[in-house]
């Protein structure tokens, strides 16, 4: 096992009727004027976000609001956010939402203390050195944005998608109601069970082999996600498979699935590409290019990859022939994908690629040739557009 830091600082608050408790929250931590920040309406329909107003009203906390956070959230919505709370003298965001509202509340933190370019954290030539706060009333289990360190923002300006993490972005606080999340549609329920799965799998599929506990603690979630997303399917309004759903979300991005070891993150580097030129669902993107990469790598690791197959998707171990327990593993994953009606091709994202986008979709994977991605196997440029054909 390798040596580790875990942090984890997120204030979690969870039940029925939780999204009342968000005005004393931002008090508790120290906001006296707040951005509401959210997505598209549906919050707005729901009457959720006139619940958390009143909230912040009673608590006696001003605030403005700025809605409009997509999925792949923008660029140029995080730069009007952050000239609203300077025009506004905010010194908390409080994103109401999912991973979109989130990530684009974290930059804006990012940006209203910096001087630069806030897109220079996400090209990685600048280090965030303050942020303003951020709490969390969430709406939807997927990216575990809502107690990670992690943000992703896509610019428009040539659709790049890039990542920033940094602990001054951890949100103080979480406020989840598992009921938030009974009228979401099916596709993006079952996307977002995807999107924490990988959050795990992504760590999991690491070459450190000591890690029993992590390893145990991994497994349990993946199994806990897929047994949830099951009973999801047939009734969507079942408040106890909603809140695992809701914890394993949390759980998957929080760092304690990746104690001990350093994950591969590939897969989540192929999709970010893809989302940021054809906006597509990122658990969706996920499950499309899983298996082109797990049929590309896994005979860098062959141990690693039967422990998944049998500790996880219950595939019998071939003892005369493990390779075949790995690719039965395969397999038996993307089975589940399509049993939860998930794509397991980018055809089935509705994206039909072309030589031409294979190519720059890895060279914009590749940072334009200046980083190989992945740990199970490090990944160039042409690895990247071979497995973009296999999935395609």
């Amino acid at each position: 096992m390798n040596g580790f830091q875990y942090y984890t600082p997120t204030k979690v608050v969870f039940g029925k009727d939780t999204e009342h408790q968000a005005g004393a929250l931002v008090r508790e931590f120290g906001g006296t004027k707040v951005l509401v920040h959210y997505g598209k309406g549906s919050v707005k329909r729901s009457g959720l976000l006139d619940r958390v107003f009143q909230s912040l009203d009673e608590a006696g906390i001003p605030w403005v609001e700025l809605g409009g956070a997509v999925p792949n959230p923008h660029l140029s919505l995080v730069h009007e956010g952050i000239e609203l709370c300077k025009k506004e003298g905010v010194d908390f965001i409080l994103a109401v939402g999912g991973g979109s509202a989130i990530d684009s509340a974290k930059a804006i933190g990012y940006g209203v203390k910096y001087d630069g370019e806030v897109w220079n954290f996400y090209e990685k030539i600048a280090v965030a050195k303050d942020s303003v706060p951020v709490g969390v009333v969430l709406t939807l289990a997927a990216t575990g944005s809502e107690m990670s360190n992690s943000s992703v923002i896509t610019n428009e300006e040539g659709w790049l998608k890039r990542g920033y993490s940094s602990d001054l972005g951890r949100p103080k606080f979480a406020i989840m109601n598992p009921e938030l999340t009974y009228t979401l549609p099916e596709y993006q329920t079952m996307s977002g069970c995807v999107d924490i799965m990988m959050h795990t799998m992504e760590r999991y599929f690491s070459h450190e082999m000591n890690t029993e506990l992590t390893d145990s603690l991994a497994e349990g979630l993946l199994k806990t996600v897929m047994h949830q997303a099951k009973i999801l399917l047939k009734n969507p309004q079942d408040y106890d498979a909603r809140s695992e759903i809701f914890w394993a979300g949390s759980l998957s991005h929080n760092g304690l699935t990746g104690c001990g070891r350093v994950g591969d993150w590939a897969c989540h580097q192929l999709e970010h590409e893809l989302g940021g030129m054809f906006d597509v669902t990122h658990g969706a993107g996920l499950a499309a290019v899983w298996g082109s990469w797990a049929r590309y790598v896994y005979m860098n690791d062959i141990p690693r990859f039967a422990k998944f197959a049998v500790n996880v998707m219950d595939v019998p171990y071939n003892y005369a022939d493990p390779e075949k327990t790995v690719l039965e593993g395969i397999e038996a994953l993307e089975d589940f994908f399509r049993s939860i009606h998930m794509p397991t091709s980018v055809r089935e994202l509705g994206v039909e690629l072309t030589e031409a986008q294979i190519l720059e979709l890895a060279y914009k994977c590749s940072h334009m040739d200046k980083r190989t991605i992945g740990g199970i196997q490090k990944l160039t440029r042409s690895d990247m557009a071979e497995i973009y054909r296999m999935a395609k």
